[in-house]
């Protein structure tokens, strides 16, 4: 199945990946590590940003 080309620009400050895990060094009781989701504040997690909106230029 085909996707969806979006033609929105990629955020400049997560490069596209904006949900990383980070793993906490504690170990949870099954031996796996416990880990934090953390979403890029720039975009809110959704690795797009909206374009600028063109200045209009006043005056002289």
């Amino acid at each position: 199945m085909p996707q969806r080309h979006q033609n929105r620009p990629v955020c400049g400050h997560c490069d596209g990946f904006p949900v990383v895990a980070i793993t906490t060094g504690t170990c949870l009781a099954d031996g796996s590590r416990a880990t934090l989701r953390v979403a890029c504040p720039a975009c809110r997690g959704t690795g797009h940003t909206t374009p600028a909106p063109v200045l209009a230029r006043t005056g002289r």
